[in-house]
């Protein structure tokens, strides 16, 4: 089938943008039309608003960049097409609800058609993967690309299998490459230099990581970066001397120590205490979901300085707890006098119990019981000038993580992707390859859109964060691109038949993993009604 794209097409695909942009903003008129309680209980349209919104932002980035390049040209044109009928799914039966006339996308019905059309859907699963990047960061891809092929892939699989842990020789590997120095200033011994460069070089390196395993791979080098913004942020000249370097050599590691069982997304409302005493804190509570906490030597520990609970998140203060490495089947460690704590205090007591997972293997999960563990004041981050800005300070910390959380989901995408297709092509079935099969080649035509799109606004929202802006962006593609991350991986297991049920298979060990994305680093819901709505709202404000 010969497919011509036209002026007229894209022409068609601008109107297409616009309507969805008056679908967009239409809802949010009604909205910042209401009081904010009426608008908190309209969970349900809250929730489209903020994914349609991400589909939408999408579009647009997908018909600013269009290239001349006829495979790029397909690509976006279907993801555009995509994303306009994601929206029309969302209002119908719903148009009064989002002050719509029911015929309001009427204008964009040709280029869905066409652009949605089956024998389309075929051609778009024999596009390569278009590249994105200039020849500089082609080589940090390639370089990173190299390492998950040669010393993560081989091992991943058994790793997940067994539970095991990340194998020291990759930790050690990636330290040779400089990639756990990736966020920390060149000043302090790292390779930042701020700017845009620092976080696509962030996101190209998690990608190729990911690709090779979101466990051992992607979500590793992530264990400095969120101490080190912190640091950075609000830490002393003398806490980011001593600390930074390490960060970026791996003679510490870190792990991130601020969920508690009844708390998640609201930090606000956290109870694990630190009570100053003898020149230093005692830390009482319990956190749970601390990732890489055994083989971590210091936690990152968000803990309520000021008694006042009314004060929410204005009293939490952010600090560096030391540790002893610990055995990833569970720890126990105590302090006393010996342990350089001031005489008199209460045996202090560091229990870890691990939290076993379906997926996202290797790093470890634990939930964490603190009982008079003694912090000195010098572990509080920025000292007094700190105290009660932990809040602020984390936030800061975690900035990055919806990005990178994208580029890892990208990087599950590609592996997901990557093994339909080649399985497509060798199993036969009924006679022929699957890959030749009209349902097969649209759903890996499907996914090259998807991905494609994906990739080219994770770009580009690291280049708006290094400007100081994109926050909501970021947010935007983590919540799109993770839930298109399941989707990905659940087809490429379809594709794969009984045997993508068998462990044996790595698109196994993908669909188990792609799931936790849409739960950490903001649960999907969470991120769609009090983040991106909310920054939605503000715009007509």
């Amino acid at each position: 089938m010969t497919f011509e794209i036209s002026e007229q097409d894209l022409e068609n695909a601008k109107i297409t943008v616009e309507v969805m942009g008056d679908a967009i903003n239409s809802l949010i008129g009604k909205f910042s039309a209401m009081e904010s309680s009426d608008v908190d209980e309209q969970q349900i349209l809250l929730y489209d608003l903020a994914h349609g919104a991400a589909a939408y932002y999408m579009a647009s980035h997908c018909l600013n960049t269009v290239s001349n390049n006829r495979d790029e040209q397909m690509l976006s044109l279907a993801f555009i097409a995509d994303a306009a009928f994601d929206i029309k799914t969302k209002t119908y039966g719903r148009e009064v609800s989002w002050g719509l006339k029911e015929d309001f996308d009427s204008a964009s019905r040709p280029f869905v058609t066409k652009f949605r059309d089956p024998k389309f859907l075929e051609l778009l699963s024999e596009i390569k993967p278009v590249s994105k990047l200039d020849s500089d960061f082609e080589l940090v891809a390639e370089t990173f690309r190299r390492f998950a092929q040669e010393e993560i892939m081989p091992v991943a699989d058994e790793v997940h299998r067994t539970n095991g842990d990340v194998p020291e020789s990759i930790i050690s590997g990636l330290a040779d490459l400089g990639a756990f120095g990736l966020s920390v200033p060149e000043e302090y011994g790292g390779f930042a230099t701020g700017g845009s460069h620092d976080y696509l070089g962030m996101v190209v390196a998690t990608e190729e990581l990911s690709r090779g395993s979101l466990g051992i791979g992607g979500s590793l080098i992530t264990r400095p970066e969120i101490l080190a913004r912190a640091l950075i942020a609000g830490g002393t000249e003398d806490q980011k001397k001593e600390l930074l370097p390490k960060l970026a050599s791996t003679e510490i590691m870190a792990a991130v120590a601020v969920t508690e069982p009844d708390f998640g997304s609201d930090v606000a409302s956290l109870k694990v205490t630190a009570t100053y005493q003898d020149g230093g804190y005692l830390i009482n509570g319990v956190k749970t979901w601390c990732t890489f906490a055994a083989r971590a030597d210091v936690l990152m520990l968000l803990a309520r300085t000021d008694p006042d609970r009314s004060l929410g998140h204005r009293g939490l203060s952010l600090f560096i707890v030391d540790k002893p490495q610990g055995n990833s089947k569970g720890f126990m460690f105590t302090q006393d006098a010996s342990s350089n704590r001031p005489q008199g205090l209460p045996t202090g007591k560091m229990e870890g119990r691990p939290i076993d997972t379906i997926g996202y293997r290797g790093m470890h999960s634990y939930e964490i019981a603190f009982e008079n563990w003694w912090v000195p004041k010098e572990k509080l981050i920025g000292e007094e000038a700190g105290l009660n800005k932990g809040f602020y300070l984390q936030m800061q910390g975690f900035e990055n993580g919806r990005l990178q959380t994208a580029a890892r989901a990208i990087g599950v995408m590609r592996a997901s992707l990557e093994a339909a297709t080649s399985y497509a092509e060798n199993r036969v079935v009924f006679g022929e390859p699957i890959i030749n099969y009209q349902l097969t080649k649209a759903k890996i035509g499907r996914m090259n859109v998807i991905l494609n799109a994906s990739k080219s606004f994770t770009y580009e929202v690291a280049k708006l964060m290094g400007d100081k802006k994109g926050s909501m962006e970021a947010s935007m593609i983590k919540a799109y691109v993770c839930k298109a991350a399941e989707w990905i991986s659940r087809e490429a297991m379809q594709i794969h038949g009984g045997m993508g049920y068998a462990e044996e298979f790595p698109i196994s060990r993908y669909f188990v993993d792609s799931r936790v994305l849409s739960i950490f680093e903001g649960a999907d819901e969470t991120l769609a009604l009090k983040v991106i709505a909310r920054a939605l709202l503000k715009t007509r404000k």
